[in-house]
């Protein structure tokens, strides 16, 4: 069964900085649709400064699995785009939330957290090692125990997060951090992946294996159950087996 995958990615940095302009000529989401491209994958892109934010309601409804990236630009995502994404993900949207999406408003409304973490960028990066520590995980399929990022923004502990529903992922970095690095979560009928790797003056988007978490994250999150009943909240009148006698006084 086909997928349905829209890649939304600000994509303020690629018209701004010259350097992730050379990295990734044709965007991050054009990155990411080059290395996900699969037979089973219906891929759509969009951007902040498309015609209704990159995210008209005709894609969104249309979307089986959502892929977010945002970083210096979230305060200006429209409060409601946000309502129309979360609502779609409470009935059943897959969404993966990558790198510095973990700050995005849409993000931080569905932990009920600030998401604040530790970090570092430096002109060489840091060597990120992760750490497959749930390796039955769908997420993990056809990975290795670990995979390293040449050169990666450090990201860091305490991570201001609920607690995840499952960790797949931890980092470990060359100057001595650690990180929940993939985490799921979910939200109503929707499945959520955090996946931090993917700074945007680093070519993580060109990884293979980065391609590889990314596309099992999309299979996973993608809601296969589509004939269940969607909760929302009725008024029942009458109760089901009809007003009991009340006992006499």
């Amino acid at each position: 069964m086909t997928i349905k995958a829209t890649i939304w990615n600000e994509g303020r940095h690629e018209q701004l900085h010259k350097e992730v302009q050379e990295i990734y000529p044709d965007r991050i989401d054009g990155a990411i649709a080059a290395g996900i491209a699969h037979p089973d994958f219906e891929i759509r892109r969009g951007t902040l400064d498309d015609p209704d934010e990159g995210l008209p309601d005709s894609v969104l409804n249309d979307t089986d699995v959502l892929l977010w990236w945002g970083h210096m630009a979230h305060e200006e995502v429209s409060d409601g785009l946000i309502d129309r994404v979360q609502q779609r993900v409470l009935k059943g949207m897959g969404l993966l939330v990558l790198h510095s999406g973990h700050h995005s408003k849409l993000f931080r409304r569905l932990m009920g957290t600030n998401a604040n973490l530790s970090w570092r960028e430096t002109p060489d990066g840091d060597l990120e090692r992760v750490w497959v520590v749930n390796p039955s995980h769908p997420i993990a399929e056809g990975l290795p125990p670990y995979f390293e990022v040449n050169a990666s923004e450090m990201y860091g502990e305490p991570f201001d997060i609920p607690q995840p529903d499952e960790l797949v992922f931890i980092s470990w970095y060359s100057g001595g951090e650690v990180f929940r690095s993939g985490c799921t979560f979910q939200r109503g009928r929707g499945r959520i992946f955090f996946f931090s790797p993917g700074h945007e003056t680093y070519p993580i988007y060109h990884d293979k294996t980065v391609h590889k978490v990314i596309s099992n994250g999309v299979r996973w999150a993608r809601q296969k159950h589509t004939d269940g009943r969607i909760l929302e909240n009725w008024h029942r009148a009458e109760p089901l087996h009809g007003r009991p006698d009340r006992p006499k006084a």
